[in-house]
């Protein structure tokens, strides 16, 4: 296959749907002779901070001459980004080659599998045939049924937090949904809970126990933090002053299990120098988690897409843009979140609310959006495509801010470009101008 190829036999394969279940990864992967275990591989689940935890472990690793791969979702500007080795997006070539062993061995099966599947089984196969010497696996949804989790025995099992998300799959309670995340522990394997909630912690806790696998809690290793919109810098234990170029009030915390788990690696015998977190944390890269993506008017993306997430997004804007109603957000959400709380949580930020319909089979049409903010006294207006929304924003002079789904970034990001397409290219270097 080419990567034309390629891309619409993942398009044949989305129409699948989700199906929750290991039955057909584990056949997958078998077939290609069970690549997941010839990589040491990082586990992740959670709610939120999936990402940015992933981002800046694998930063890390990386930064401590491991060759590195790193597998997360959704992809956000093209299929390449759900795979990263040392950092960098995998290319269209490697894509194709390895997307067509992974189809060769697909298509013979009886039950064929599902796409996330498919992504799953081709993450694992390419970091070992690359010969990555350590990967970071972020679970797609939920943990025990979760197309990743098809390794024996990871290095480590990291849960960053347990929120209400995909309810319909993973059930009502934090309780239901931590049984889902817990089943990434695997027997004697060392596990990292970044759990607050009482409830879903002692869920984990039980599970660990039934399957002996050495647990940590959370620990504050992050003793003070400064934030600007070029990054965030942290005071330490053990690790001194850290720089880390990603912005937004929850990044220490973030950050914090990501120094723990470094000392958890480290007591396996892999060897993770000062130095390298240094290093990692100063070069981690992750977009679309308040990103900066240009200023005059400042123009900002963050991809919260839960009630958890939300919250925790608008108090950071209220951090650096005040509560003064100074800010145009422009946002979608798909139709299955819980979206009930935006209305209140941004009502003392908004000056306007422009809503779009994010591009894919699942999102919330923009008309209804709007109704439910104006149904709460909010300035709101709908918009047929996303470059108009953006448009409409910037020319206000107020501050835009790009909001919810993570489906909304490719569009938000064209349209920048298509209303600035000289600014553009600039937009790191605008960061250290601030």
């Amino acid at each position: 296959m080419n990567i034309n190829e390629a891309k619409d036999y993942l398009k044949l394969a989305s129409r699948r749907g989700a199906r929750l279940g290991l039955e057909r990864v584990r056949e997958l992967v078998h077939r290609l002779g069970d690549p997941q275990n010839r990589v040491q591989v990082i586990h992740i689940a959670g709610t939120n901070g999936k990402g940015s935890v992933g981002a800046m472990l694998a930063a890390v690793l990386h930064a401590a001459g491991m060759r590195t791969g790193h597998f997360a979702s959704p992809a956000l500007c093209a299929v390449n980004d759900y795979f990263r080795i040392d950092g960098e997006p995998v290319s269209d070539g490697q894509l194709a080659a390895v997307l067509t062993d992974v189809q060769t061995e697909a298509e013979q099966m009886d039950d064929l599998p599902t796409e996330f599947e498919i992504l799953a089984a081709a993450a694992y196969l390419l970091f070992a045939q690359t010969g990555c010497e350590i990967a970071v696996a972020e679970c797609c949804m939920g943990g025990d049924t979760d197309c990743t989790n098809v390794i024996d025995r990871p290095v480590l099992s990291i849960i960053t937090n347990v929120r209400r998300d995909h309810c319909a799959f993973l059930g009502e309670t934090v309780a239901e949904i931590a049984a889902h995340k817990a089943g990434i522990i695997k027997a004697g394997c060392p596990v990292l809970s970044g759990c607050r909630n009482p409830a879903a912690q002692r869920v984990i806790e039980a599970y660990a126990e039934k399957m002996a696998a050495p647990l940590e809690t959370r620990q504050p290793l992050v003793k003070d933090a400064s934030f600007s919109l070029k990054g965030t810098s942290m005071e330490t234990e053990g690790f001194g002053r850290l720089f880390l170029p990603l912005a937004g009030l929850y990044q220490p915390d973030n950050a914090a299990l990501v120094l723990q788990a470094v000392g958890m690696l480290r007591r396996q015998g892999i060897a993770i120098p000062d130095a390298a977190v240094q290093a990692g944390f100063y070069a981690c890269k992750w977009h679309g988690r308040f990103e900066l993506l240009r200023r005059n008017p400042a123009v900002l993306f963050d991809g919260a897409h839960n009630p958890d997430g939300m919250r925790k997004t608008a108090d950071s804007l209220a951090y650096y843009f005040g509560a003064n109603k100074d800010l145009v957000i422009v946002t979608g959400v798909m139709a299955d979140k819980e979206y009930a709380d935006y209305p209140a949580l941004l009502r003392p930020l908004a000056a306007e609310i422009c809503t779009v319909t994010p591009d894919n089979p699942r999102a919330l049409p923009a008309a209804k959006l709007r109704d439910i903010f104006a149904a709460e006294g909010i300035p709101a207006r709908a918009f047929d495509t996303v470059t108009d929304a953006v448009r409409y924003a910037c020319e206000t002079g107020k501050t835009v801010v790009g909001l919810g789904s993570l489906y909304l970034y490719p569009a938000f990001l064209a349209a920048v470009d298509a209303v600035f397409p000289r600014d553009r290219a600039a937009a790191v270097s605008l960061r250290d101008d601030l």
